[in-house]
């Protein structure tokens, strides 16, 4: 049996035999003596071959999220987490925030929501329903620590190649997030159903600290052991654009300058004939195509006033021909508003001003917006004015919603 578990190959054939076992109906005792055979050695890693295996051989997502509660209470009671790096202990790394936030979480839900909405159930207290309302509100925050989840683990994950956990996760995420706004809004109505409220919100935590293992067991071992630390450098970068839940950490965690590690990402290193952006990389025909797809008229006028660039949409608001790259644009426009192009230009370059919008009428139907912003570089140092016309019309005769694809 030794020589079996020893093999890689074998050990994750058996690991995808068990939980298609479990989707077919055998209990959690049943598989769990085959399971302990397996425990030396296992990874998160693993875990994830194992989904993604299920999912190349046709078993749909929605599937494995059905597996997904199943196979964590299994791991739960057998799989010590092996961390071959301590740097998300260090205060201020993405995992140890998210672990932090998973202790406030837990610590909301068991000292506040379930002792107050149990005094609800039993006393109907008014008081415990206001402090309910308000510790509902703050569970809320849970959507930033999920949306860091979704928008910083994921993509890095998926370069990785390993794509069907983020799935499988957000789903669930998304379903958590339902059952939380569906207890909020239960809690706004003056007179809520006391058995539905209690009901509703007993589930929504329990799904809340049922997400909290998978991320604990699951999900933080799978990505220590992938990401590299230039990785969660650069995750830590961008974690205070989408905010935290429940605490507020200080700093960026930066990888230490003796130990960065120097592996490259799953994107390659060859970069040559992009331009880097501070968000990106992309190719001057992709630039180009880009800014000539927008739904706006753009021209840029450098430091020195001349016209350097304009965007050749298909719609245009006002005619651009090439003739005028490199003219001074206060000669661009008639005599009697050049005054008016003076001001503006003096106020965006000295800082009077970032922008300035005007709108007009025009003998064709269209109703241009027409905005004027000072372009600067991270010194705060002027570099020149962008001007964006756009036909401002479609957007104001739009009422109600669209949420469907039209045909």
């Amino acid at each position: 049996m030794s020589e079996l578990i020893n093999n890689r190959e074998k050990r994750q054939q058996i690991l995808k035999e068990l939980i298609l076992e479990l989707h077919a109906g055998k209990s959690v005792d049943d598989v769990k003596e085959r399971f302990g055979n397996l425990i030396e050695g296992l990874s998160a890693t693993e875990i994830s071959d194992m989904e993604h295996a299920l999912v190349d051989e046709g078993m749909p997502v929605e599937e494995i999220q059905r597996l997904c509660d199943v196979h964590a209470e299994v791991l739960g009671t057998s799989v010590e987490e092996i961390h071959t790096d301590k740097s998300e202990e260090q205060p201020g790394h993405p995992i140890h925030i998210f672990r932090l936030e998973n202790k406030a979480l837990e610590s909301l839900i068991d000292n506040v929501i379930i002792p107050e909405v149990e005094e609800y159930e039993t006393n109907e207290n008014q008081e415990a329903l206001a402090t309910l309302r308000e510790a509902i509100d703050k569970l809320w925050e849970i959507d930033k620590h999920y949306s860091r989840k979704e928008n910083l683990l994921f993509p890095i994950m998926e370069k990785h190649e390993i794509t069907t956990p983020p799935k499988v996760m957000w789903a669930v995420d998304d379903e958590i997030r339902a059952d939380i706004k569906e207890v909020r809004e239960i809690l706004a109505s003056k007179a809520p159903n006391k058995a539905v409220l209690v009901e509703k919100t007993k589930e929504a935590v329990e799904r809340v600290k049922d997400m909290i293992f998978k991320e604990e067991n699951i999900l933080f071992p799978m990505v220590l052991e992938t990401f590299s630390k230039r990785e969660w450098e650069e995750i830590s970068k961008s974690s205070s654009e989408i905010g935290f839940c429940l605490i507020e950490p200080q700093g960026v965690w930066h990888a230490p300058q003796d130990e960065n590690d120097e592996k490259d990402s799953p994107e390659g290193p060859n970069h040559e004939g992009y331009v880097e952006f501070d968000a990106g990389r992309l190719l001057p025909e992709e630039i180009n195509a880009i800014m000539n797809t927008l739904p706006l008229d753009i021209t840029f006028v450098g430091a020195d006033g001349r016209v350097k660039y304009f965007t050749q949409g298909k719609e245009r608001i006002f005619a651009r021909p090439k003739t005028v790259l490199g003219r001074d644009v206060e000669n661009c426009h008639p005599p009697a508003s050049v005054h008016i192009v003076e001001k503006i230009v003096e106020d965006l370059r000295t800082g009077k001003k970032d922008h300035e919008d005007f709108w007009i009428k025009m003998r064709n139907g269209i109703y241009a917006l027409i905005s004027y912003y000072a372009v600067r570089n991270k010194y705060g140092e002027f570099l020149g004015i962008m001007e964006v016309s756009q036909d401002i019309k479609p957007i104001q005769e739009i009422t109600g919603e669209k949420r469907l694809v039209s045909e």
